[in-house]
Parts: C-alpha cells; sequence; structure tokens
C-alpha cells in the first residue's frame, strides 16, 4: 500500500486474466485481488479488467510501462505476452521463467528471484513476494520517477531501447517458426524417411536394440572413477578422468559416456555444467572396460566432476527419450 500511495512517487497496477472454470486457486487469487483494491487507499491505484481477451491485451500492451509476469518457477508454460510487450516499449519484471530465463540482462528488464527453486511454496511465495516488492520500491519507480528538465526519464527510455534492440530481433515468431522447422520438422521428416526404406528395417533394428538394451540397463555399473593427476592444477592445464564401467551383457558402442564437470558452488554441487566425451580404451577386462575423458580448466576454484552413461544408437534422435541414465556415485 505503502509503494502504491506513495505522494511523489506513485505507482498504478493493472491486473487482467482469466482462471480455469476448474482453477479454484485462481479464482480465489483473483477475488482477492478484486477485494484489495477496494479498500480505500488501493481504489484509485489498482484496476482489475474483466473479460481479458485480445482487444484488452493490444491496449494493456500498448499502454504499460512494465509488464509484470508472477509464475511459480517451473510452471510457467512460454510467456510470448512478455515478448510482444517489449515490442510495445514496455520493460519486463519477472520470476526466471519460460523465455524470460533465457531472454532476461540487466539491460533488458528486471529479474525476480536468481532462479531458486523451492520445496515450501509458501516459503518461495513470501521470499519472492519480498524481492519484487524491493525490485519496485528501490529500482524501478525510482528510475521511472527520475526526471531532467525535459521531464523524460533517460536511463528509462535507455533501458526500454536495450530491451527493444536485444529481445526484439531475438524473440519473436520467424525465429519460432524457423527453428522449429530447421531443428524439429525437417529432421524428423529425414528419419522417419530414413527408417521406412526397406521395409521399415532400420526401425525394425532399433526397437530389437530398445529392447535389449532396456533388459540390460540394470547391470552396468561404474565401478571406480579416477583422476591422473591429484595436484593443484592451474588455469589452462587438463585433467584426465579414468571410469571403470561394467557393461554386463552391453557394448561400448551401445553407450555414451560423458566426463560431466564444472565449478563447484557452496553447496558443492557443480554450476554450469560442461560435457566431455569418455572414449573406451583397448584393454577391457571381461565386460569391465576402461573410459578416458579429459577436460581443460578454464576457470580457477573448486572444481567438480562426475561420470554419467547414456545409450546410444546411430539411429537413436535423443539419449534422453528413453529415460535411461546412470550416475557414477
Amino acid at each position: 500500500m505503502r509503494i502504491l500511495t506513495d505522494k511523489d512517487r506513485p505507482v498504478q497496477i493493472i491486473f487482467a486474466g482469466k482462471a480455469h472454470p476448474h482453477d479454484n486457486p485462481g479464482k480465489d487469487l483473483i477475488r482477492q485481488i478484486i477485494h484489495f483494491e477496494r479498500k480505500p487507499g488501493a481504489r484509485r491505484r489498482m484496476v482489475f479488467l474483466e473479460d481479458y481477451d485480445m482487444v484488452v491485451a493490444r491496449y494493456m500492451l500498448q499502454g504499460v510501462d512494465v509488464w509484470l509476469n508472477t509464475p511459480r518457477r517451473r510452471l510457467e508454460a512460454s510467456g510470448t505476452s512478455g515478448m510482444k510487450a517489449t515490442l510495445n516499449g514496455a520493460i519486463n519484471l519477472s520470476v526466471l521463467d519460460g523465455w524470460w530465463d533465457e531472454a532476461y540482462t540487466v539491460q533488458t528488464g528486471w529479474a525476480i528471484g536468481r532462479g531458486e527453486e523451492y520445496t515450501d511454496e509458501t516459503k518461495q511465495d513470501k521470499i519472492e513476494s519480498n524481492a519484487l516488492y524491493d525490485l519496485l520500491e528501490k529500482e524501478i519507480v525510482p528510475l521511472y520517477h527520475t526526471r531532467g528538465a525535459d521531464d523524460l526519464p533517460r536511463q528509462w527510455i535507455a533501458k526500454m531501447k536495450s530491451a527493444m534492440r536485444t529481445i526484439g530481433p531475438e524473440f519473436n515468431t520467424n525465429r519460432m517458426v524457423r527453428e522449429y522447422t530447421e531443428r524439429m520438422y525437417l529432421p524428423a521428416l529425414d528419419r522417419g524417411t530414413d527408417l521406412g526404406e526397406n521395409g521399415f528395417a532400420r526401425a525394425k533394428d532399433l526397437a530389437v536394440w530398445k529392447k535389449h538394451l532396456r533388459e540390460s540397463w540394470d547391470e552396468i555399473e561404474i565401478d571406480e572413477v579416477t583422476v591422473d593427476n591429484h595436484k593443484t592444477l592451474k588455469v589452462g592445464e587438463s585433467v584426465t578422468v579414468r571410469a571403470q564401467i561394467d557393461l554386463g551383457q552391453l557394448k561400448p558402442d551401445d553407450v555414451t559416456v560423458e566426463l560431466f564437470y564444472g565449478q563447484l558452488n557452496a553447496q558443492g554441487d557443480i554450476e554450469n555444467p560442461k560435457v566431455a566425451l569418455m572414449k573406451p580404451t583397448d584393454r577391457p577386462k571381461g565386460t569391465v572396460y576402461e573410459f578416458v575423458g579429459t577436460n581443460k580448466l578454464a576457470m580457477s576454484g573448486r572444481m567438480g566432476h562426475t561420470v554419467r552413461v547414456l545409450p546410444r544408437h546411430e539411429d537413436l534422435d535423443n539419449p534422453l527419450k528413453l529415460g535411461l541414465v546412470l550416475w557414477a556415485e
């Protein structure tokens, strides 16, 4: 309420949207918003527009300064309205989810939180609402109301133009259609043609291989992972990692073994991981094969690594599609 009714730097909030008929929490949220906006202090600063449709959306996109979007992380389908808002000169303020997780920079808008995920939704809402209030009170509202002799918010306009220049060419329908065509539709067409030749011979072979893989996957064991050099390493030097893996009834050609590595955070987890292919040596011991991989240290600090095994077949379009992956413990 204090943010809305600030005498020198007031804020107006316009809500619009619809809840699915069976979305009771969504309808309850709208009810709470309407009850709040009817309070004396908020009545002139908040409004809820009913019957949200494309006409209402067009006016909102052309008229607002900030496009506010607050999904719970991992639940945002995409966020195309935010893309349209940018093309209309609005600046995005959103949780790092959907498209905004990819598009956000400090020059293009504001992010609520840092992409954290919580198991307690009540705690998540409290933390992110406080982050939102801090942004509004300490950054967004002052930036909008800071004006020169010409009464124009020059820094605000600079941020708006930066967002339009950066986001507009990248997040648009042309790019979407082009990438779907080049990365999805055409490869799927080519793959379907290849698998269908000679009475679907390759498709049948792939099905037999998948059945054998599923039946044999539980036999795979990563017995040991070792590092050739344990001394303190400098940036630019390489680390060689070896993994002894029992493949059971499978062969090295049936799997991809990867070195998964990167810098460690305070919790000991790998952040911004990179992947390097590990290759089998020519010294198997029965069903146990040695795989070797190397990674070059690109930065200083605490580094960590692990090993993972994925399915591999020349006609398998995506190794993750089978839901089979084995990590070193």
